[in-house]
């Protein structure tokens, strides 16, 4: 091989390798978490659920997520089989997702999520306990 061959296989060996340094590093599904805004509900005829969908790596707000399934049920005092009916509502903050939810009983409760995050391949799925309070 020519030594301009041998240079020319370097230079795009050495192109290669910058195009793969230098491309942003790609999210993952788990780099994104749902967080209760609180930790108590006020138990009343339409108890409002706020969460947070952020991205763990950097702390800010993700917006535009699609909820496609939600469900509240009372797992955490051990009855699974014991839900509310709930639906989401709108919010006016980026990256915070409501609910509104009719809790039956005082107690712990798990907010059960399942999402899809613009841009990002796989499902996020959550489930988060809080406690509704008179």
């Amino acid at each position: 091989m020519t030594s301009f061959g041998t240079n020319r296989i370097a230079l795009a060996a050495a192109i290669g390798l910058a195009c793969a340094t230098a491309s942003p590093a790609q999210a993952d599904i788990a780099d994104y978490e749902f967080q209760l805004v609180r930790p108590e509900i006020k138990l009343n005829e339409t108890s409002e659920i706020a969460v947070r969908l952020v991205d763990r790596r950097s702390g800010q707000p993700v917006p535009n997520a699609v909820i496609f399934t939600q469900r509240v049920d009372m797992a955490p005092d051990g009855m699974a089989t014991m839900k509310a009916p709930i639906e989401a509502i709108a919010s006016d903050e980026p990256g915070i997702y409501r609910f509104k939810a009719k809790l039956s009983m005082e107690g712990g409760w798990r907010l059960s999520l399942a999402a899809k995050v613009q841009g990002e391949t796989g499902t996020l799925e959550s489930k988060l306990v809080f406690k509704a309070v008179p």
